[in-house]
């Protein structure tokens, strides 16, 4: 893929409670699934604790190499939400109450006869410079700045504001992917798929044993934007199958 067209994007998955196993996350396939639609290559996922140092020197390091950071986590209204103290730190901006957020708000503290307290307000906290991300869910509105976009750690909440950020991302070239099955392990093909990555270097060549199975099973996975390039490497795969299942004297598995 040409660095012209390749999008790329890290994820910031922030929490305690993930670290801790607390609480089993889901963000990190939902944010993949979504890129994965937008021709986006999610290409490093970090995730750290609530401590402000932790969050700042890893939104610093991702937003310098990705296109897009996403971030998960730490935005409500408890004193352990500092996400947006520590996004805020990383640009050098102040972090003040956002009229528009505020706003939203206490629109749908109105509606649900939620009491206005300082705890709250916290979520409209917006780093100064930074755009709304507009939550359908629950009215706390997640925010980007620069290439950072910021977004709810519970999981509807989340998805409800990757929808809302589709219009302003631009996607790559689309991936496409071709599946080859062997009936042979890893150690059999892993010498002559290493060669053929080499001579394949823009087509993602990936090997996954399939356990549980009556036989020994091996999925090669193969993805590129280039359709032609990844139909032509994908046929040398298939004839490199074919002679080691010869070799084994073994019959190919269904669909192949």
């Amino acid at each position: 893929m040409s660095t012209q067209s390749r999008v790329t994007a890290g994820l910031l998955v922030i929490g305690d409670e993930i670290l801790s196993g607390r609480t089993k996350d889901v963000n990190i396939g939902a944010v993949a699934d979504f890129c994965t639609d937008l021709g986006i290559d999610l290409t490093e996922v970090r995730v750290v604790s609530d401590v402000e140092e932790s969050i700042v020197e890893a939104v610093n390091a991702l937003r310098q190499r990705y296109t897009y950071v996403f971030t998960t986590g730490g935005i409500g209204p408890t004193h352990d939400d500092i996400t947006a103290d520590a996004i805020a730190k990383a640009f050098g901006v102040a972090l003040p109450i956002n009229a528009q957020a505020r706003a939203m708000l206490e629109a749908r503290w109105k509606e649900t006869g939620t009491e206005v307290n300082e705890a709250r307000l916290r979520m409209a906290r917006i780093p100064e410079g930074a755009d709304l991300i507009v939550n359908s869910v629950s009215a706390a509105p997640g925010f980007r700045i620069g290439n950072v976009h910021v977004m709810a750690g519970v999981p509807v909440i989340m998805r409800a504001m990757l929808e809302a950020l589709t219009p302003t991302l631009k996607g790559g070239k689309k991936v496409q992917s071709i599946t080859v099955k062997a009936a042979v392990g890893e150690g059999t093909l892993g010498g002559p798929l290493g060669a053929l990555q080499n001579e394949y270097p823009d087509v993602k060549m990936g090997s996954y044993p399939q356990m549980g199975k009556d036989r020994v099973m091996t999925e090669l996975v193969l993805r590129s934007s280039d359709e032609a390039l990844l139909a032509e490497a994908g046929e040398k795969v298939r004839a490199m199958v074919a002679a080691a299942h010869a070799k084994a004297g073994i019959q190919p598995p269904d669909g192949e």
